[in-house]
């Protein structure tokens, strides 16, 4: 369990599945820009990332900009999106509401459905602080993509759920120790907004990044 003073954000854990070293630029060094991409991702979240408004549809209330935290991952942070459903089985009974409710986050992003799970982490790591908070067992979420405009569900499978704590302890390992990775050159790199802080093209290749690792972990051993 970490404390208060150990919190890191949750939305990052979406960057250290993408490059653990666009996360630690961004987390550990504090620096960020911006290209057509980020933009176009916070143009997205205008709407879902307003704490004052929700509405009701039906049998679902939608909660936009849920605050979120969970001691287990050490990850403090907040939900574009969390539904509550009605349910007459199983459910939460929450305070301001009649009945019980079964709670679905839903993360929206920008571009569309990944071949990875770094988009999953994410909506996974809000589910864990969910039910953490709530004393509850949350099976699935959903992903929005701005591009294709549809929703694509998310089963919160063991595997699933290992990722996002295995991510997590990273995450922290390295925030304590102040270590960046070196750069390891992709195809994706091209879209990264901070290539010109990166130079992945510079400095890829001079020495392998799970040697680096090694090597600074091992000073303080």
């Amino acid at each position: 369990m970490y404390s208060d003073d150990d919190l890191l954000m949750l939305s990052g854990i979406q960057h250290f599945a993408f490059c653990k070293r666009q996360w630690a630029l961004i987390h550990v060094e504090q620096q960020w820009a911006e290209n057509v991409k980020t933009t176009e991702g916070n143009h997205l979240h205008e709407r879902v990332d307003d704490p004052m408004e929700s509405d009701k549809r039906g049998k679902v209330i939608t909660y936009r900009a849920f605050p979120l935290i969970s001691y287990q991952l050490g990850l403090i942070g907040r939900a574009d999106v969390v539904e509550l459903i009605y349910t007459r089985e199983g459910g939460v009974l929450l305070e301001g509401h009649e009945g019980r409710w079964l709670l679905h986050p839903v993360e929206y992003k920008r571009g569309k459905q990944k071949p990875d799970d770094r988009d999953a982490v994410q909506v996974c790591a809000q589910a864990i602080c969910l039910e953490e908070m709530f004393n509850i067992e949350i099976p699935n979420g959903s992903l929005f993509y701005g591009e294709t405009r549809r929703r694509v569900n998310v089963d919160f499978k063991l595997e699933l759920r290992q990722t996002v704590f295995e991510h997590a302890r990273r995450m922290h390992e390295l925030f304590e120790k102040g270590i960046t990775p070196l750069p390891v050159y992709k195809s994706h790199c091209k879209s990264c907004s901070l290539i010109d802080i990166c130079l992945p093209q510079n400095l890829s290749g001079k020495i392998k990044a799970s040697d680096y690792l090694r090597n600074e972990l091992e000073k303080d051993l």
